[in-house]
């Protein structure tokens, strides 16, 4: 099959656009703030700035305010937005609202859309994912889901215990994953529910500290206990969770890949700049072989993860799972960047670890992407028994 790997005219416009608006607005945000968001009114002004600019929500439809890219246009787009740490924020495509809107436009009712669909693609509001939960619960297996909800007369129970859900803190709903049927291990029987911000059987257990800081809303461990929801608080239908986990999990790990690319490639002109200018030895730096290498190896590595990202927007675009492209772009992906700002620091030596520049924030903050939306050992284990049954499929007797 064919991959374009061009965008089209619309989204070739709003990605120079965004570039330039990212370039000029947001990255002097970002490089006063350190790159960590901070309030609430940041986000705000970033995002009242975007809409000025015309690049606001490129990823939702038109009837939600948005621009309606397809994912392959969204990578183009989405890949300058992530130029600076705080770009998704300001063009409110960062994780988790941006697959949450992606989830609810493909299966809220119409009134769920109108109350958390639109306030959250307008900014209005904040939203978090609650599927992970602490051992022996679901992590990388979804299927060792332990929440559980329970039927009680007209709506139902929600218990349990989540942690590492980004974006908690000030959010003002959860989409929360419990088990309605089955247990630990089935693969099926789970269910998503809309909960409040202010349920009182929900609340915030602890911020969890971590290497990473640029997420608005942090990392939180959060405690259901006895929290009641009405039944028109069930997302799509009971018992079919895991199926509509997958709606967002291909995308979601997508665009991820998509904006830290954006920061691989802030990193390498980083890199290139600093190795142009700095002279040693009685040469710039830039003609020196070995920075030569790890120069070239950073080009290699942005176009290598941009193309299975395309790939990988192919196969979702074409209505596939895509789950074998999108966890081989998101391996590859997750490495590649960490690989490329590394280098670009080693390249700028002293420079790269003072906070004279954003190295060292950028290579905390992807760090931990090798571990989100599934570890790359996770990943590679699901990619190599794709290989194999498809082998045993083809030799079958």
């Amino acid at each position: 099959m064919t991959v374009d790997l061009t965008p089209g005219p619309v989204a070739e416009d709003l990605a120079r656009r965004t570039a330039r608006f990212v370039r000029e607005t947001v990255v002097p945000v970002e490089e006063r703030l350190g790159g960590v968001p901070g309030s609430d009114d940041v986000r705000l002004e970033l995002q009242r700035a975007a809409r000025e600019a015309g690049v606001f929500a490129p990823h939702v439809s038109p009837e939600y305010g948005g621009h309606g890219l397809d994912m392959r246009d969204r990578a183009f787009v989405f890949e300058e937005a992530g130029y600076s740490l705080l770009g998704p924020l300001a063009l409110n495509i960062a994780a988790p609202d941006e697959g949450n809107m992606h989830m609810l436009e493909a299966i809220a009712s119409p009134a769920q859309k109108e109350r958390y669909l639109r306030p959250l693609a307008a900014g209005a509001t904040r939203s978090c994912f609650a599927m992970t939960e602490p051992a022996p619960g679901a992590g990388s297996d979804p299927a060792a889901l332990a929440t559980t909800a329970e039927r009680i007369p007209g709506g139902w129970r929600i218990d349990g215990r989540k942690w590492f859900i980004t974006g908690a803190d000030g959010a003002d709903f959860v989409i929360v994953m419990a088990r309605t049927s089955g247990a630990p291990g089935d693969a099926g029987g789970a269910t998503m529910f809309l909960v409040d911000a202010g349920n009182p059987g929900m609340r915030i257990v602890r911020h969890i500290e971590t290497l990473d800081e640029s997420l608005f809303g942090g990392h939180a461990e959060m405690l259901f206990d006895g929290c009641t929801v009405p039944d028109d608080a069930v997302l799509g239908e009971v018992d079919e969770g895991f199926r509509y986990a997958r709606v967002r999990l291909g995308p979601a790990r997508t665009t991820h890949c998509m904006r830290w690319l954006g920061i691989a490639r802030r990193a390498q002109d980083i890199a290139v700049a600093r190795a142009a200018e700095r002279e040693l030895f009685g040469s710039r730096l830039a003609e020196l072989g070995m920075v030569q290498a790890m120069i070239a190896d950073n080009e290699i590595d942005i176009a290598a993860a941009h193309g299975l990202i395309l790939q990988a927007c192919a196969d979702l675009d074409r209505g596939g799972s895509g789950a074998q492209s999108t966890s081989i772009a998101k391996t590859f992906c997750a490495e590649a960047v960490w690989r490329v700002v590394d280098r670009s620091l080693q390249i700028c030596g002293a420079l790269g670890v003072s906070g004279d520049v954003l190295l060292g924030r950028f290579l905390r903050e992807t760090r931990p992407f090798r571990i989100y939306d599934g570890p790359s050992e996770t990943h590679r284990w699901s990619i190599a028994r794709r290989v194999v049954r498809r082998h045993d499929a083809a030799h079958a007797r």
